[in-house]
């Protein structure tokens, strides 16, 4: 059995994404994402069942890193709006710094393979924000609506606004970023 390494499996994670974000799901076969992270493709089956595994691993991963962005010196003790506006610049900030790993969350969302993930492992990495929404509602600070709504709200502005593609010409400059904040706010806010 051969042993697992932290370097080659960082390689396949950042082979995935780029390859993915690159060509797509269906042209990243086993052997273009193993050649891109210079390991053979027997070592990616060390690390995953096949390449279905491996590529809802990487969102996964991907998905756990920006709760442990969001949630990095977290504090549920202060007012709920201004837990809000920190959480929504961390996750700003995040999607800007890590653009190839947003760019793969959102194909990934959108292609069949999200299917597959399990919502309840994804959801536990952004538990105390999660409680801190429920805390507003049953407060009567935040409207109480499904949180996929709420999530809407809060975070495809962050989304949008970090996208390139969709805000091509608009200087994000701190006071824009702050509006769109206080809008999004304005949005779930009873």
């Amino acid at each position: 059995m051969r042993v697992k390494d932290d370097i080659k499996q960082e390689s396949l994670f950042e082979a995935t994404v780029k390859l993915v974000n690159d060509v797509g799901f269906a042209a990243s076969s086993v052997s273009k994402i193993a050649k891109e992270a210079k390991v053979s493709p027997a070592t990616l089956y060390v690390y995953h069942k096949n390449k279905e595994d491996l590529l809802v691993s990487t969102y996964v991963e991907i998905k756990k890193n920006i709760g442990l962005s969001l949630l990095k010196d977290f504090d549920d003790s202060l007012p709920i709006r201004d837990i809000m506006r920190e959480t929504w610049h961390k996750m700003f900030d995040y999607v800007m710094t890590h653009r190839p790993y947003f760019q793969y969350t959102e194909q990934f969302a959108n292609s069949p393979y999200s299917e597959l993930v399990d919502q309840e492992e994804i959801e536990k990495y952004f538990e105390p924000f999660i409680q801190v929404i429920d805390r507003g509602i049953k407060e009567k600070i935040i409207k109480d609506v499904d949180f996929d709504i709420l999530a809407v709200f809060i975070f495809y502005p962050v989304l949008a606004l970090a996208n390139p593609k969709t805000c091509k010409n608009l200087d994000l400059n701190r006071d824009h970023i702050e509006t769109a904040f206080t809008m999004a706010w304005d949005a779930i806010k009873l």
